[in-house]
């Protein structure tokens, strides 16, 4: 069985359309902070940090043009590219703890 792939975006990125200014994505950077705090766990993934701008080709690649929006979990036969179900699907297939309600 291959790994399951974490696409995250670069944690600090200009934005073309706003210059002069950096940012950070709030789900990204929520991510890694999970990662960071249960580093054994995160050890069982592919992390890959891609740019901001769109296309993102390693992400086209693996999950189709019109799922570039990120964090994204992919693995064999699926994905979640959306924060609920990614925090979801690492609780089940990874065993990170639930998040509080």
């Amino acid at each position: 069985m291959s790994r399951d792939t974490l696409f995250l975006l670069a944690s600090e990125f200009d934005d073309p359309a706003l210059p002069g200014r950096a940012f950070y994505c709030k789900d990204c950077i929520t991510i890694e902070g999970l990662l960071a705090a249960f580093p054994d766990r995160a050890a069982n993934l592919e992390v890959v940090h891609v740019a901001y701008p769109r296309p993102r080709a390693a992400v086209i690649e693996a999950i189709g043009e019109a799922n570039q929006n990120l964090p994204a979990l992919v693995w064999d036969g699926g994905f979640a590219n959306e924060i609920e179900a990614l925090l979801g699907a690492l609780h089940t297939r990874h065993g990170f703890p639930e998040r509080h309600p």
